[in-house]
């Protein structure tokens, strides 16, 4: 299986943006993360994460191999034309690696990795690495829960970057999905409580998706809907509001070209009205088009 990452989270307290001083409502300076990052992405990102592309690649097999009627190994590579968690891009608008592989068992307990690269920065370097558990099956006929852990972990970060503070961090979630017909749907909530790297504050995401196949089609529409509520909402992490609230949204279409190859393309945006009214949103909260190619095995 692969996991549904739409509960991830996408801005995170000290994002690497340039920092600029603005009061807030009452009165004390916060800093304001925006405009360009620190650097462009940078080689050794794009290098790490095709080394980690490959590296599933080549793992995989060997775990089929392995593996037996109980096991289910699969995997996923793509190239996605901006890395946007919850509507916020982490690349600054520009193109991204990005690659996992999920190992599950028939009881329905389930492993698994993601990793991305990033745009290289003192806070998160060059490289996210996503690690989850969880378990996932049917608990009445036609209703799916999934409930599980994610561990977010920067590997890359320059260890001796003092001033970028903690970024690792957990994050519980569960879902709900049901199919009728060509439509699925599942709603869902993540809630990360209280860590250093979230300010010492917590952060609850609530999502809402829709999935429906066109009958007699290799394409497939979707939709989403998401609401931050804490710590991480754009307009309270970057410092320009005290409010911590957030809604994110997208709608997409995919098309199966060629065995587990794919084509998508989404348009997503998010609410920042304090960024926006600034002019400070650039290409970090700016609605986008992304479009994906990926490839599932």
């Amino acid at each position: 299986m692969q996991h549904n990452r739409s509960g991830s989270l996408v801005l995170r307290t000290g994002c690497p943006f340039n920092e600029v001083a603005v009061n807030n409502a009452g009165g004390a300076k916060q800093p304001v993360f925006i405009g360009e990052y620190i650097m462009l992405t940078s080689v050794r990102s794009v290098l790490a994460a095709t080394a980690i592309a490959g590296a599933t690649l080549v793992a995989t097999p060997a775990f089929a191999e392995e593996s037996d009627s109980d096991i289910t190994v699969s995997g996923n590579v793509a190239l996605v034309t901006d890395y946007r968690f919850r509507g916020v891009s982490f690349t600054d608008g520009k193109p991204a690696i990005q690659g996992g592989v999920d190992i599950a068992h028939s009881s329905g307990v389930y492993v698994g990795t993601w990793a991305s690269s990033l745009e290289d920065s003192a806070t998160y370097g060059s490289i996210e690495l996503d690690l989850y558990a969880g378990w996932s099956g049917d608990i009445t006929p036609g209703l799916t829960l999934d409930v599980g852990l994610l561990y977010y972990a920067y590997p890359s970060k320059d260890s001796v970057s003092e001033g970028a503070g903690p970024s690792d961090y957990f994050e519980p979630y569960m879902s709900l999905g049901t199919t009728i017909g060509p439509v699925s749907a599942t709603a869902g909530v993540a809630y990360a409580w209280d860590q250093k790297s979230l300010g010492s504050e917590d952060n609850l995401y609530l999502y809402f998706d829709l999935e429906a196949g066109i009958p007699n089609t290799p394409i497939t529409l979707t939709g989403h809907v998401g609401y931050t509520d804490g710590a991480l909402a754009p307009d309270y992490v970057s410092g320009v509001s005290t409010d911590k609230s957030a809604i994110d949204w997208s709608i997409g279409a995919s098309a199966t070209v060629l065995g587990g190859l794919s084509l998508g393309v989404s348009y997503i945006g998010v609410e920042d009205g304090g960024l926006k009214s600034l002019g400070l949103d650039d290409d970090f909260t700016d609605d986008a088009v992304v479009g994906t190619l990926s490839y599932s095995f």
